[in-house]
């Protein structure tokens, strides 16, 4: 099986014979975020920190969408939604909130957490599990709820 990296080079070259400019782009960006993780940490990174490379880019985007549509800039908040889908090809299937919410319940009761001052422990078992397939935002939003009394 390829690596996440050798599947985007793969696509790069497909869009390039396409000729799919707007594609091509967002994967050469996606590259370029991968090959300064590589210059900056002077090794090849794994398919994890590739999936934390386009989460990252994927929530930049949709923090860019949300000042374009602020700023009325439909135009532009098109082509970052357009960049999303394209990078979401490459993230693991997303989880829904039913997944997400049964995934937190059964991590606070394996780590005993019984208030907000748990949070900790709680995201730090969470994040590899959902790493990918849940926005860790909302993640958090979640544990937050289920952490505090009522």
């Amino acid at each position: 099986m390829a690596t996440l990296i050798e599947r985007i080079k793969d696509d790069m070259k497909a869009a390039m014979r396409a000729k799919e400019k707007a594609r091509l782009a967002t994967i050469r960006l996606a590259l370029a975020a991968i090959k300064q993780k590589e210059v900056d940490d002077r090794s090849i990174p794994d398919d994890d920190q590739v999936l934390a490379i386009l989460e990252k880019m994927v929530k930049q985007r949709r923090d860019s969408i949300e000042q374009f549509e602020r700023a009325e800039r439909q135009e532009l908040a098109d082509i970052e939604k357009a960049e999303i889908v394209i990078l979401q090809e490459y993230l693991p299937e997303q989880m829904d909130t039913a997944e997400l919410e049964a995934v937190i319940a059964e991590i606070i009761s394996s780590v005993s957490a019984t208030g907000p001052q748990d949070m900790g422990k709680v995201m730090g078992a969470l994040k590899p599990r959902i790493q990918g397939r849940a926005d860790m935002g909302q993640a958090s939003q979640l544990v937050k709820n289920k952490l505090t009394p009522v």
